[in-house]
């Protein structure tokens, strides 16, 4: 419960985040066509990345939850390189009223991952033979709310 200016009502706790762990639950990286992907390019490759957010409950006031990052480079049909990565964190939210709890978990603590996860995938490009990939930072506020609109697409029976 907050007052009318967003801070939590006199004498109740304040709201707590805390990262209690974060790690790589699965990267992968592919240069099917080296040492040929390596050479000079006449053009930029063309790149696309998808990022999803996913939660789960793993105990009373914690939440694991996983950022995972798909992105390959393709050069007309040809395929630079492709990555996967699942990085993940468990979360304790202490103190945030239930309404506010969803929204916490799927865009401030992806967000706080973000960082970490950018740098294990610029690493991995790199180690890949290419120059690091530097992903540009994320609308995890956007990313939600189509989220949120495609699920309330889906239970209407809607194509999303």
């Amino acid at each position: 419960m907050t007052n009318g200016n967003g801070t939590p009502p006199e004498g109740g706790p304040p709201p707590q985040l805390n990262v209690l762990a974060q790690y790589t639950k699965d990267l992968s990286f592919e240069n099917p066509n080296a040492p040929a992907s390596l050479a000079p390019q006449q053009q930029q490759p063309a790149i696309n990345i998808q990022i999803n957010v996913g939660a789960n409950t793993i105990a009373e006031n914690e939440f694991e939850v996983t950022l995972s990052i798909e992105g390959k480079a393709e050069n007309g049909d040809a395929l630079m390189f492709r990555f996967e990565l699942a990085y993940a964190g468990v979360f304790r939210i202490l103190n945030v009223p239930q309404e506010n709890l969803h929204p916490l978990v799927m865009i401030e603590c992806p967000r706080l991952l973000f960082p970490f996860a950018r740098e294990i995938i610029a690493t991995a490009v790199r180690d890949g033979g290419f120059p690091p990939l530097m992903l540009d930072p994320v609308d995890f506020v956007g990313l939600y709310r189509q989220n949120m609109e495609r699920q309330a697409a889906a239970q209407q029976g809607k194509p999303s």
